[in-house]
């Protein structure tokens, strides 16, 4: 489910995905927003240079941030290169802003970025969802469906 927005991910390139993220959490709704970046960090991203570990989003005084998102420095850069971990501005709608602080006042609930893309006109963009934290036992439960899955899948083409 989507919060809002005219943005197709599906006609973008993804320069990574957050693999932890499914594992770690239950994810609600997604919301695709901007992503205000300097020149060499848009570089590093066309070398496919970022890291999602420890990174999320948070609202603060009306706006949306990305916090811990790791970009290294482009190594074809001058001196004037960028902060690695530095908090980067995401670019949203201001009633999609409002969807989204409804949603995360709730108790536990936190703002997971789930991908970064460049779409169809070469814009970086993040795919945010809005999450809750998974239990272990909730991990050991989707572990397991998924294994019982798999097994099925294999019996069944040993039957034909």
């Amino acid at each position: 489910m989507s919060i809002g927005g005219k943005e197709n991910p599906e006609n973008a390139r993804v320069i990574a995905r957050n693999r932890r993220a499914s594992h770690d959490f239950h994810l609600e709704e997604t919301l695709v927003c901007g992503v205000s970046l300097l020149g060499s960090e848009v570089k590093a991203l066309r070398n496919s240079q970022v890291s999602f570990e420890e990174a999320y989003a948070r609202l603060e005084d009306g706006e949306l941030w990305l916090l811990n998102l790791h970009i290294p420095e482009y190594q074809g850069s001058s001196y004037m290169n960028h902060e690695v971990r530095r908090p980067r501005k995401l670019l949203v709608k201001k009633k999609e802003l409002a969807k989204l602080m409804t949603r995360v006042d709730n108790k536990g609930k936190t703002l997971v970025p789930l991908r970064l893309m460049f779409n169809a006109r070469g814009l970086v963009k993040v795919e945010i969802a809005v999450a809750m934290g998974k239990q272990a036992h909730d991990k050991r439960d989707a572990i397991r469906k998924r294994e019982d899955q798999r097994d099925i899948a294999r019996a069944m083409g040993r039957r034909r």
